[in-house]
């Protein structure tokens, strides 16, 4: 009997899995992250961005410097509610979705203003920042007088042919490199057995000194 149970505890010895290898953490980082990023990018819905064109115009006693200065002084207007307030009749949308989806870019050597709208459909981003631009004009041409510089239209947007949001292969890879990386980090952080040491084996102990004592007196 105990030999049998002696060979089926070998045989569950030899059957009990070992650790993983340390490249396992790395292979579950860019796993799990891949999948993440890609459901993410599966998931989002898809946008489209439309940029429309403004060009600041000198007047008469001024110059393409004062134009350049109004161009980015416009730029940071064009979010106002009076603007947006403007522009929601033309575009067609809720003035909440004008000030989420209208971003405005300005150039430090160019007296340019560019309105860039994104949203879901390809045609109401570009109805969105033609509105918008629109307005801006419309606001720059009131205080023309005093200013001396206005704004007319450079290139009106238009419908966007392809999406502006990254594709579900694009969020999967930056997902899946993101999960490798974390995953290397834990790698490194891991505790475990510093190169180069060893286990210390026990201490031989001494062996019975009774017999040989006994076998002295004889």
């Amino acid at each position: 009997m105990t030999e049998n149970h002696t060979r089926r505890h070998r045989g569950t010895r030899l059957t009990r899995p070992g650790p993983l290898p340390p490249w396992s953490l790395v292979a579950a980082g860019v796993l799990a992250g891949g999948l993440l990023g890609g459901g993410y990018g599966m998931l989002r819905p898809v946008q489209y961005t439309a940029t429309s064109y403004l060009l600041a115009v000198p007047g008469d006693r001024s110059d393409t410097a004062t134009a350049l200065g109004f161009a980015q002084a416009y730029g940071r207007i064009a979010t106002q509610p009076a603007v947006l307030a403007d522009a929601q009749a033309h575009a067609g949308v809720p003035a909440d979705a004008l000030r989420a989806g209208v971003r405005t870019a300005t150039s430090p050597d160019a007296p340019m203003v560019a309105v860039s709208a994104t949203s879901p459909r390809p045609a109401e981003a570009a109805a969105m920042a033609n509105a918008v631009a629109g307005a801006l004009a419309r606001r720059a041409g009131a205080v023309r007088a005093d200013t001396r510089v206005s704004l007319v239209p450079f290139t009106r947007a238009v419908r966007p042919a392809e999406p502006s949001s990254p594709t579900a292969g694009l969020t999967g890879l930056v997902g899946a490199s993101g999960g490798g990386l974390l995953g290397g980090l834990a790698l490194l952080v891991r505790p475990g057995r510093r190169p180069g040491t060893e286990v210390p084996r026990p201490a031989p102990l001494p062996g019975p000194a009774v017999a040989a004592d006994a076998r002295g007196r004889r």
